[in-house]
């Protein structure tokens, strides 16, 4: 993206936080009314996931898990991509042969519905990024051909892929199951969804007053969408510097199960939940937020933790673990 397309984009997040903030009174931010129309609001619920080839979701599963995928088979994409947690790690930079990765590892949950992927956004679907990241020397630092010269001398794995695609393991094959797999890690079922489909008692009165609180300050201008975020770029730091300044332009990343992705940023740089959003408001907004209004914020983030396998999205531990980076 351009410079000019840069300053585009901060220009219209701005107008529209303009015409958030003349949408809704204080008093709206104080007291959520009873008559919202969900079917209104600038966020809308995660749908269930579209039915994917269970063999090819077994096999692409099978494959985000194997270490074989590293040059030299040490890590894999769950190494940092902790399903059984926030789908990332607790770790600021996660490393590879001690050497940490530039930027904090997102999350991979609901990755599928980011227009781009990346901090950076410079990959424009999960295959593409999948390979970028079999590719790239801080990373995998491997290639999709080695991938397959090792795959194809393990029979198990090679019968696998015959029985999910009717041949052997090839480029195609592979980038598509370990995609297919990606595409069922969504996280439905946040009390925000349940409360946007219809039940009233999903979130709190205090929750409520954060997402109209949420609304009024101009948050909603770049998270919004079934993501609350994830659909465009913006320059992070807009009136105060936010981090460490490269790269300049990111892909708003989503909020979805924010409260369990600590630590926050590029960079890692805000260890909690109020202190990413007080220095957001700083940095994004020119507002020092007071306390009320950040701890009302926070209560409404907290309703965006989703489920995954029946089970609720929970934060990392801080377990030291090695590997890749992607969505």
């Amino acid at each position: 993206m351009t410079t000019a397309a840069a300053y585009g984009c901060g220009f219209a997040c701005l107008l529209l936080a303009l015409v958030c903030l003349s949408a809704f009174s204080p008093a709206d931010a104080q007291s959520p009314g009873s008559e919202v129309r969900a079917d209104r609001e600038p966020i809308t619920p995660i749908p269930a996931p579209r039915a994917q080839d269970p063999q090819r979701v077994l096999l692409g599963e099978r494959l985000f898990g194997d270490r074989r995928l590293s040059h030299d088979n040490t890590h894999s994409c769950s190494s940092c991509h902790d399903i059984a947690t926030n789908g990332a790690s607790a770790r600021i930079h996660d490393t590879r042969e001690g050497q940490p990765i530039a930027l904090n590892t997102p999350t991979v949950f609901n990755a599928s519905l980011n227009f781009r992927l990346n901090w950076e956004g410079n990959f424009r679907s999960l295959e593409e990024g999948i390979e970028g990241s079999l590719r790239n020397p801080a990373i995998m630092a491997s290639s999709v051909d080695e991938v397959l010269g090792k795959l194809r001398a393990d029979p198990g794995i090679v019968g696998q892929f015959r029985d999910a695609y009717g041949r052997e393991p090839d480029a195609a094959a592979l980038l598509d199951a370990i995609a297919t797999y990606e595409r069922t890690l969504v996280t439905p079922a946040s009390r925000f969804d349940r409360w946007l489909a219809g039940e009233t008692n999903a979130m709190t009165s205090d929750e409520l007053s954060g997402y109209q609180v949420f609304k009024s300050l101009g948050c909603i201008a770049c998270h919004q969408g079934v993501n609350v975020g994830g659909n465009l770029f913006q320059r992070h730091g807009i009136f105060h510097p936010l981090g460490s300044p490269e790269p300049a332009l990111v892909r708003v990343p989503s909020l979805r199960n924010v409260a369990t992705t600590a630590p926050y940023f590029h960079d890692g740089s805000a260890a909690t939940l109020p202190e990413a959003v007080k220095a957001m408001g700083v940095a994004q907004l020119d507002r020092v937020l007071t306390d009320q209004q950040t701890a009302a914020i926070v209560a409404f983030l907290n309703t965006l933790t989703g489920t995954y396998r029946g089970q609720a999205v929970r934060p990392a531990t801080a377990t030291p673990r090695t590997g890749s980076q992607m969505p």
